[in-house]
């Protein structure tokens, strides 16, 4: 989700005493490595799809056994209020890093990340959009993850942080970006064992085929953020002629949709309007960029990148 800024902290905090000892109460195998495989990074699983050890974003979204054994992590997610998807503990060892990313597929479009740290120490740094910040134990931040950030852990123990995604509430949005009392003002959340907050989270959501209005967005989207690295006239022609490839296949989703509606008949149709979309991108992608927020930041445009969007509007993988 794009954001007016690269940072947010929320004027709530958190009892870091039981964070810290619910979560070190965790066996060793509740870690698992980053879907990525991302040297010096793992994560234990809070809620996720089925409530499994699965990383995807797609379908009912429930509390994992991890989860349901640590009552104050509980509470302090159901007490914002919101709907939640995935959401994880996040672990970064000593001298490791996250490399340098910006989030721009289908799921970060609507959702944004909250971050509480749990394990820190000074020297972990998040950067994000050329700033960078100290998140401190029991703190609450969002940040914008459609710009370039990055975290490094110069820090000689593990950095775990809880992160979880959520579109948010009206409420919620008041409140973290509203103007925020002075910090001896801020509530904390004390962990109440009375407490009988629901935790809220995502059902799936998603029709066998995405309509045509939401294609729209998305492909206007990646439309507007598309830029050449070289100004020539052979680059230009080539970013014409993709981006008229992308009007053309919002054309043709959406009389597949008026034929076949979205329930998922007709399938084999919409495939293959992906797949054609996806060989014809092939040779026209070198030299695009897509632009990452309004820094003016450039991320490389993949030649898959049509391919991961319609992997979301047809429930799968076009190949």
């Amino acid at each position: 989700m794009r954001l007016p800024h690269p940072f947010y902290q929320l004027p709530v905090l958190f009892d870091v005493a039981r964070l810290q000892a619910e979560v070190a109460a965790l066996p060793v195998e509740a870690w698992v490595p980053h879907p990525d495989r991302v040297q010096g990074n793992s994560a234990a699983r809070l809620i996720s799809a089925g409530g499994a050890e699965t990383d995807s974003v797609h379908g009912q979204m429930l509390p994992t056994p991890w989860l349901q054994a640590m009552p104050y992590l509980q509470q302090v997610l159901a007490g914002f209020g919101v709907v939640w998807s995935r959401s994880r503990l996040m672990r970064l060892a000593p001298g490791a890093d996250v490399p340098e990313h910006a989030d721009i597929n289908y799921h970060w479009h609507t959702r944004v990340r909250l971050h509480i740290p749990v394990f820190t120490q000074p020297a972990v740094r998040f950067h994000c959009d050329g700033q960078s910040v100290h998140m401190a134990a029991g703190e609450a931040w969002i940040f914008d993850n459609w710009r370039r950030h990055h975290v490094e852990n110069r820090a000689s123990q593990d950095r775990i942080h809880l992160v979880a995604d959520t579109t948010g509430t009206a409420a919620f949005w008041r409140f973290a970006r509203g103007p925020a009392p002075p910090r001896d003002q801020w509530r904390t959340m004390a962990w109440d064992p009375r407490n009988d907050l629901e935790l809220l989270t995502e059902v799936d959501h998603r029709d066998p085929v995405m309509p045509a209005a939401e294609v729209q967005w998305l492909i206007d989207d990646l439309r507007a953020e598309l830029a050449i690295t070289t100004d020539t006239t052979e680059a230009r022609t080539r970013a014409a002629r993709f981006d008229r490839l992308l009007e053309d296949f919002v054309f043709d989703w959406r009389q597949l949709c008026a034929l076949h509606g979205v329930s998922g008949r007709g399938r084999a149709d919409f495939l293959r309007l992906a797949r054609a979309a996806h060989e014809a991108a092939k040779p026209l992608s070198d030299g695009l960029v897509m632009r990452t927020n309004d820094a003016g930041a450039l991320l490389v445009l993949e030649k898959r990148v049509l391919q991961h969007l319609v992997a979301d509007m047809v429930g799968g993988t076009p190949e």
